[in-house]
């Protein structure tokens, strides 16, 4: 069921009352996006390329061992699993009831009102554009160095960033169904060899014995316990984008469910497993010097004497394109967050511009490719470093809005099924209410501990300015957004009821009654 077919009492409970459209669209310009194109191998691709395994194999696991210095990184990521897999029952009913392509700005409308579901929504546009951004540094910063070791080419990082971003802004504006066919390619090489190199490394355990002190679950009890979870939820940032695919999805209900649930399995086994064999090659009470000592060269440097020369040099092609994928998915994340908010009105409504002949958010694209396009310029002229200060801050910062916008939905989504009850409607308190809920604690802990231990996950010292940064920003893209829908409130009402339904800001709706004593929130 979409936003716009939600039941008439839950529209008048809004405010909204439906009206036939009359506005005359150009022959270029669509008016929704393509539907019934993805099915859920596509979703399972595109999200599982969001989250990019290669680079949380290669460059995250690795780094969370220097890091904290604690072994348990495996069972850290059987853990975040857990707790996302009791968060996507909540996720993916509240997808079978809305159905809107900024996902997590409508759940947070419908279930918190919609003062919060804007100040949501410019969380989201904040955090997706810094996770496209970041990708898009960490691919031209760590394809200029292979191809500096591997060939002795000395290529600026900007330009092949610059290059990955002409590709991603082709693919940006293209049918959706072709980015899913081309990172399905890419993806299949990155969990082939992936798979590959654990195997090998499994094969080939230190001192000959296969060892699962990584698995141990009482090391998420340590000090450095809650690290590892903060550290850990970042990797799989991406599974949640099934329900943003959701008005362009084949039996959105069914696709977006099975979709949502596999990729969790596929990405959450992956890292468990390539992990604890890299913790099983080098021997647990050296993995941790030598994840310090070689960084993202780790799993190569264990698997590279079994394997051939050839093997070493796709997986670092692979690490690169990985970076690309993820670059590619999380700009059509952002590009349908900017859609939806222009399409009703609450961004500038060109932004809800489709294209005719693909049925992609064109506009909302373009906005994503300036955003790349000027961050990587800005890099490059201030010769700030594209690997920690682009990429590793990029997407830690992403990390968290994402973490911060799952945090409210699992507020939101118990708040609607509540609305639904009371007006009548069947509704499972069991994926509506209890596991929401479930999931709110464990998500509501990550957070605070993410704002305790951010300095940590930015490398900073305690007491840097830079470390209230992150936080800072989210704030205030918060409290930006609740003014911002106040005053849509007062100066523009007919924007404001469309706020979450996923109504085009050039169709014709009734004056909402009972605006003047706050029918809607």
């Amino acid at each position: 069921m979409t936003a716009t077919t939600i039941p008439s009492r839950i529209l008048l409970m809004s405010g909204v009352t439906r009206m036939r459209t009359h506005s005359k669209r150009p022959v270029s310009v669509a008016d929704t996006l393509a539907g019934a194109r993805l099915g859920i191998a596509d979703l399972v691709v595109m999200v599982t390329s969001a989250a990019a395994p290669m680079t949380v194999i290669a460059a995250g696991a690795t780094l969370q061992w220097a890091v904290t210095g604690q072994l348990g990184i495996p069972i850290a990521y059987l853990a975040v699993a857990a707790i996302l897999t009791v968060f996507a029952v909540g996720l993916v009913d509240m997808s079978s009831h809305i159905t809107n392509a900024g996902a997590f700005y409508a759940y947070i409308t419908h279930g918190l009102g919609r003062h919060l579901g804007v100040g949501g929504s410019f969380i989201a546009v904040l955090a997706y554009n810094a996770m496209a951004v970041g990708m898009l540094g960490g691919a031209g910063a760590i394809a200029s160095s292979w191809l500096a070791d591997q060939f002795d080419v000395s290529v600026p990082w900007w330009i092949c960033g610059l290059s990955f971003w002409a590709l991603v802004t082709l693919f940006g504006v293209l049918r959706i169904d072709l980015n899913g066919r081309f990172l399905l390619f890419l993806l299949g090489g990155e969990i082939l060899v992936a798979a590959g190199l654990a195997a090998v490394h499994v094969a080939h355990p230190a001192g000959g014995v296969l060892t699962f002190d990584a698995l141990n679950p009482w090391s998420l009890f340590t000090g450095s316990g809650a690290v590892l979870m903060v550290i850990g939820v970042t990797g799989f940032v991406g599974f949640e984008q099934t329900v943003v695919y959701a008005e362009e999805a084949k039996r959105p209900e069914r696709t977006v469910r099975q979709a949502t649930f596999l990729s969790l399995a596929l990405i959450g086994g992956l890292y468990a497993f390539a992990s604890w064999a890299m913790s099983v090659a080098a021997g647990p009470d050296n993995i941790v010097a030598m994840a310090t000592e070689h960084g993202t060269e780790l799993t190569f440097v264990l698997a590279g004497p079994y394997i051939p020369a050839f093997v070493n040099i796709l997986g670092h092609i692979l690490f690169v394109t990985s970076l690309l994928a993820g670059y590619l998915a999380f700009h059509n994340t952002a590009a349908r967050y900017h859609y939806s908010l222009g399409r009703e009105g609450v961004l500038p409504s060109w932004l809800g511009r489709i294209s005719a002949r693909t049925g992609a958010p064109m506009a909302g694209s373009w906005l994503q490719s300036a955003i790349g396009f000027s961050v990587v310029m800005l890099y490059a002229a201030m010769s700030w470093d594209p690997e920690l200060y682009l990429f590793f801050w990029g997407t830690c910062i992403g990390g968290l809005g994402v973490l911060i916008l799952m945090t409210l939905t699992s507020a939101a989504i118990p708040a609607y099924t509540w609305i639904r009850r009371r007006s009548g409607e069947a509704a499972s308190l069991l994926r509506g209410v209890v596991a929401p809920l479930v999931a709110l604690v464990p998500l509501t802990w990550i957070l605070v501990q993410t704002m305790l231990n951010i300095h940590i996950m930015l490398g900073l010292e305690p007491g840097d300015p830079l470390t209230w940064a992150a936080p800072v920003a989210f704030l205030s893209a918060a409290v930006l957004g609740v003014v911002w829908a106040t005053v849509l409130r007062r100066a523009r009402p007919e924007v404001y009821y469309r706020i979450g339904r996923g109504i085009r800001v050039d169709s014709h709706l009734a004056q909402p009654v009972g605006l003047a004593v706050g029918s809607a929130r």
